[in-house]
């Protein structure tokens, strides 16, 4: 634990002998220390940023004295420490920072000085850095660039890092990049030349490597006015990995074109694609997307990982109690099952486990969706395609005529949909079905409001389980951890006698995030003789969720403050995803 900085504080504070002896005795980490110090009133968080500040700048405090303190207080303190410079405080990560420059000097002496070149006009360059009180870093980096004044302006001591990191990754393949180059400069706009370059081709595999290896769900690859940046989703969020100039760009994007059958040549109107790709001995499905933009296309590839589609219900992470009440409701002959959530929280997947675990010889069961990601054994697959009027509701039509048990709907879009899906329920037909709602009770009042009569409603609906994903604490560095006061009086009425809570403090298994896989929390609201009632009689969303509450129904927020008592995920990402 960081001392200098709780010594600093403690100083500057005039704590009583016992307040201090509490404060060094009580707590694990200097972000603890810092929430203590502001929950009991020693000092306001607005007193402790000037405080922090002012130290760095008398030189008693160090920027790696900040490292252990949370990502939105480093800033706080540094746009402060700025103003008192009187220099500017800039974000990198909303920064389109001109890349040509920093390839200019070398990495290894950015790297020690944590300087980084931003951009380059006719009077100067502008550069951040991470210690704006470093004469000497300042001078190196002068003398990287003799020809041109340097402009400082302070930046986080990590984002710097970052930036420097992903430079050294575009070292790693500079090899391609410099062939594609070559390709570009022999073979100018001549696409049979671009099918052929290899070097286009290793690229692609080396971004898709490094996206599979680090458990990515998507790959981003957007070009700016200066750059062309490829993020990746790990666990439901973006991060950067690579960044390259803006040449690389066009014989990136028609390569990947060309891969998934799409036409290079339009770049006018948003595409659909999909391709097949054997990385590290195994073989994946990329569905594509291309979307234009101002600057060029933004380029989406979704990474289907059959494996991933066949998780057990019980290892998608329902606890068990929902998923008691979720499986008796799936060995119900006839009604409808909805599964709810935004996009991305798993939906899909909860029903192909369904789907799973219903599927037999003895059952006939169809699904149609849109697009197919898996194809399952025993199971009737439709795609919809709108082009020739093959819609969700044509097919449900069409699906009826041919005698199934079992039908599975990808989405509820429009009230045919919805109607049709009713009355399928309602003679004799289990059916399966996703709606966008953010809880599942909500789906009740959706269904009406999307033309369905509610006495049909109370007649067909078994059960609504809605659900989010969560993304679990790595186990390699799962520590304790204090919560925030603010969302400790927040979850206070869901919390039991005793309790503890855990984080992850980054290590090299989770990329330093703390976290590492996701999974579900969920909430299962089971419709029974009552409830039809009351949806039947039109009664309000809060009465029926009372009702509920009274049967026993557990909320996806007290789902998700139990999963984080168990240690599975923080408290933080539960509130991430729960709140509306």
């Amino acid at each position: 634990m960081n001392n200098r900085l709780l010594d600093t504080l403690i100083a500057n504070l005039h704590l009583d002998d016992h307040d201090v002896a509490n404060i060094k005795s009580n707590l694990s980490s200097i972000k603890n220390s810092i929430y203590f110090l502001i929950n009991r009133e020693f000092v306001t968080e607005k007193e402790l940023i000037k405080l922090i500040a002012k130290n760095l700048r008398e030189g008693k405090l160090s920027i790696e004295d900040l490292d252990e303190l949370p990502n939105d207080l480093i800033e706080k303190i540094l746009k402060e420490y700025a103003n008192i410079l009187n220099i500017e405080y800039v974000d990198l990560d909303t920064y389109d920072i001109d890349l040509k420059i920093a390839t200019k000097a070398p990495l290894n002496q950015l790297k020690k000085y944590r300087v980084l070149p931003l951009k380059e006009s006719e009077i100067n360059i502008l550069a951040a850095i991470s210690d704006p009180i470093d004469i000497a870093a300042q001078e190196a980096a002068q003398r990287l660039f003799p020809k041109k004044p340097i402009k400082f302006v302070l930046s986080s001591k990590l984002q710097i890092e970052n930036f420097l990191n992903k430079l050294e990754l575009n070292e790693n393949i500079k090899e391609f990049i410099n062939e594609i180059r070559q390709d570009l400069q022999q073979g100018g706009a001549n696409r049979n030349e671009l099918e052929e370059s290899s070097a286009v081709l290793r690229l692609i595999e080396a971004i898709l490597k490094t996206a599979i290896l680090s458990r990515a769900s998507d790959i981003h690859i957007e070009p700016t006015e200066n750059n062309c940046v490829v993020r990746t989703r790990i666990d439901g969020i973006l991060n950067e990995k690579f960044i390259f100039d803006k040449d690389i760009y066009p014989p990136l994007s028609s390569r990947l074109k060309l891969m998934a059958n799409l036409d290079i040549a339009e770049k006018r109107k948003p595409q659909d694609g999909r391709f097949s790709e054997t990385i590290l001995g195994k073989e994946y499905d990329f569905r594509i997307s291309t979307l234009p933009i101002v600057s060029g296309e933004s380029i989406v590839m979704r990474i289907l990982d059959k494996s991933k589609a066949m998780i057990p219900l019980e290892e998608a992470g329902m606890s068990a109690y929902n998923f008691e009440i979720f499986t008796k409701a799936l060995k119900t002959p006839y009604g409808i099952i909805l599964v709810t959530g935004p996009t991305g929280s798993g939906k899909s997947t909860t029903l192909y486990g369904a789907l799973n675990m219903l599927r037999s010889v003895e059952k006939k069961i169809i699904t149609v969706e849109d697009p197919v990601e898996y194809q399952i054994n025993l199971v009737q697959q439709a795609q919809v395609n709108p082009k020739i009027g093959f819609t969700f509701a044509s097919a449900l039509r069409s699906i009826l005529r041919q005698d199934p048990d079992i039908i599975m709907i990808g989405e509820i879009r429009d009230e045919e949909t919805i109607r049709i899906a009713v009355q399928a329920a309602l003679t004799g037909h289990l059916v399966l079905s996703t709606l966008h709602t953010n809880d599942a009770i909500s789906a009740i009042n959706r269904m009406i409001d999307m033309g369905i009569e509610p006495y049909l409603v109370s007649g067909a609906l078994i059960a609504i389980e809605a659900q989010r994903l969560v993304r679990k604490i790595c186990p390699y560095c799962k520590i304790e951890t204090e919560l925030q006061p603010s969302i400790y009086n927040e979850i206070k009425p869901y919390l039991p006698q005793s309790y503890k809570f855990f984080k992850g403090k980054g290590c090299k298994h989770c990329d330093f995030t703390g976290y590492s896989g996701r999974e579900m929390i969920s909430e299962v609201f089971k419709v029974d003789e009552e409830i039809a009632r009351m949806i039947a009689k039109e009664e309000s969303k809060e009465k029926i969720y009372q009702k509920a509450l009274e049967k026993g129904f557990k909320s996806m927020l007290v789902d998700g403050i139990n999963k984080a008592i168990e240690g599975s995920t923080s408290v933080e990402e539960v509130l991430r995803v729960t709140r509306l």
